[in-house]
């Protein structure tokens, strides 16, 4: 397989990272050209590793968060284009205060959706990964994502739609990307608690049980990419401001998730083309001597 074109469509810096990064340099491997869009720069993203709060770092963190996106991109090997929106933060309490004025949730849809198009139809992408109706989590930023994400699809390929920001592009795949699935936090969960060991996946499968969430009942492709599960870790700890090493993306040895999980989930959400259900493959059902 060569030639074919993936893009991805994320919220944040750091997003692309922790949600198919492995699948990414996968085929970045394999002669596939991948493209990353992040929609947003993490301007209001708080600092998650405790080893990244010291002066100089949160006054200077649009730039940092920045330079943390360029070497994950080096080191997954992908293109990357920024979309220049500004991160909306999320909000807490109860009531939940307004969004900040400005802000990418707030942005007019048809504006973004312009955005999204021009670089569809640019780039030429045969499969497209964004997020399903819930955002992955319900950050507004991610529920944005999607409805963007949806419109592009349906527009790049209409040739009445702003000719002016290039030649009609029909993408033919669409995916929403499932990163957290709840039977394999579980089956490392429960390793560790057998070895004695505390677990870095508690809250998480609590907030799974309260919620009663099934993930994996709307996966439909299992792409094998555990020999690139270093790169993807490597691409994450990049984001040094967002990611604790001692959290629970490093929670179980890459040798183990090689033997227990070896794969990333997807579930195909449109498609142009024929394909069979279960897939382990993204470009599955696609030509690839398609243009």
């Amino acid at each position: 397989m060569s030639g074919l074109r993936l893009l991805a469509i994320h919220a944040h810096p750091d997003d692309e990272s922790s949600k198919g990064a492995a699948t990414m340099a996968r085929y970045v491997a394999e002669g596939n050209r991948v493209m990353v869009v992040t929609c947003t720069g993490g301007e209001r993203g708080d600092i998650l590793n405790p080893a990244m709060e010291k002066p100089g770092v949160l006054e200077n963190i649009p730039a940092i968060r920045r330079e943390e996106m360029d070497k994950a991109m080096e080191i997954l090997g992908t293109e990357h284009r920024w979309l220049g929106y500004a991160d909306s933060g999320l909000p807490q309490g109860d009531p939940l205060p307004p969004l900040p004025e400005g802000c990418f949730a707030l942005e007019d849809n048809e504006v973004i959706v312009r955005d999204l198009v021009e670089i569809l139809r640019e780039f030429r992408p045969h499969v497209i990964i964004t997020y399903d109706e819930n955002g992955g989590y319900p950050h507004p930023d991610h529920l944005k994502v999607h409805e963007v994400s949806m419109l592009a699809w349906e527009r790049s390929g209409d040739e009445s739609y702003a000719p002016e920001l290039g030649e009609a592009w029909t993408p033919l795949k669409l995916y929403y990307s499932h990163g957290f699935i709840r039977q394999r936090m579980e089956m490392f969960h429960e390793r560790l608690l057998s070895m004695g060991q505390p677990s870095p996946y508690a809250p998480m499968i609590e907030r799974w049980e309260k919620n009663k969430a099934d993930i994996m009942a709307r996966v439909t492709t299992q792409v094998t990419c555990d020999a690139y599960f270093e790169q993807r870790d490597d691409a994450l700890r990049a984001h040094a401001t967002q990611i604790d090493p001692a959290g629970a993306f490093f929670g179980t040895p890459v040798e183990v998730q090689r033997r227990l999980w070896p794969t990333e989930e997807f579930e195909l959400a449109q498609t142009r083309v024929r394909t069979a259900i279960p897939e382990d493959d993204l470009f599955a059902g696609i030509n690839p001597d398609a243009d």
